[in-house]
């Protein structure tokens, strides 16, 4: 059974954990290191002869557009990831929209391809902002990858459904959702599908949870950052102790995770693996 690998392709200084110790403003003052991390994570996947889907941040696109073309050079899928790495439900449906429109356009003119898939900042459509999955519907969007079904201090919709299905959005617009992998087990939820909990976890435990999800014949995400494999990355000292916790943690072992993931699993892109359910193209009856 094939799931999908994706890729949230954003720098260590603009994660939500950081937000209260580096302004926004300051994010050109920043040596950037994606670029050389989203390299590590492509000859990962191309010594294992997998395609993923990349989630990309507009701010990085604009900052470096020979990431796109990489990606789109060598197979991958070119996703949207926002503009600004702001949580949804921090806008207003007016500024979800520009970014959301101004991230795309971008996207599509540097990999010369149509941009159909949307995963939002720090998974946060919740129940507060369901409204913006109408706005990605009107701006061309065919699926989404951004609620996760548990329950969280920053995200999630705890009772959502956890396969990938047709939903429809508050005002009546259409869109697969895909959500983020969780295994819902006897009373517990665990989200095995990657980021901190996949440094967090031991793999054992991890390749567990997926493969009791391929058993229950359900397709499931792993999602991971290019910061998660450098442990060389500089500390921000002036964040919480719990942001420091969650984003320090196994960074040292996530690159050797990824690796055995994907000898135990197999992979391929989101879009490719929707295709395969009948989910996409979306206009057609499934």
């Amino acid at each position: 059974m094939k799931n999908a690998f994706t890729v949230d392709v954003e720098d260590y200084f603009q994660v939500e954990g950081f937000t209260n110790a580096i302004d926004r403003n300051s994010w050109d003052g920043f040596t950037t290191r994606v670029r050389a991390n989203t390299s590590t994570i492509l000859d990962i996947l191309a010594s294992h002869g997998t395609r993923a889907t990349f989630f990309v941040l507009g701010w990085v696109a604009r900052k470096h557009p020979e990431i796109v073309r990489e990606l789109a050079a060598a197979g991958h899928e070119i996703a949207s990831h926002g503009m600004s790495h702001r949580l949804i439900y921090t806008q207003s449906p007016g500024e979800f929209r520009r970014e959301t429109r101004d991230a795309k356009s971008l996207l599509e003119d540097q990999c010369q391809k149509p941009v159909i898939g949307y995963r939002a900042a720090t998974y946060s459509i919740v129940r507060k902002s369901l409204w913006a999955l109408d706005i990605l519907c009107e701006e061309g969007f065919q699926y989404d990858s951004s609620i996760f079904p548990m329950r969280h201090d920053r995200y999630g919709i705890h009772d959502a459904e956890p396969r990938p299905h047709v939903l429809v959005a508050p005002g009546g617009g259409r869109l697969i959702e895909f959500p983020i992998s969780v295994l819902r087990y006897g009373v517990a939820t665990i989200p095995v599908a990657g980021g901190g909990y996949f440094r967090l976890f031991p793999y054992w435990l991890t390749r567990w949870g997926l493969n009791q999800l391929n058993r229950r014949q359900q397709e499931f995400v792993f999602y991971v950052h290019p910061w998660e494999v450098d442990p060389e990355q500089p500390r921000i000292r002036a964040a919480s102790a719990l942001s420091r916790f969650r984003h320090y943690l196994n960074l040292d072992r996530c690159a050797r995770r990824m690796r055995s993931l994907l000898e135990d699993f197999e992979f391929d892109t989101m879009d490719e693996v929707l295709r395969q359910r009948n989910l996409l193209p979306l206009d057609e009856p499934h």
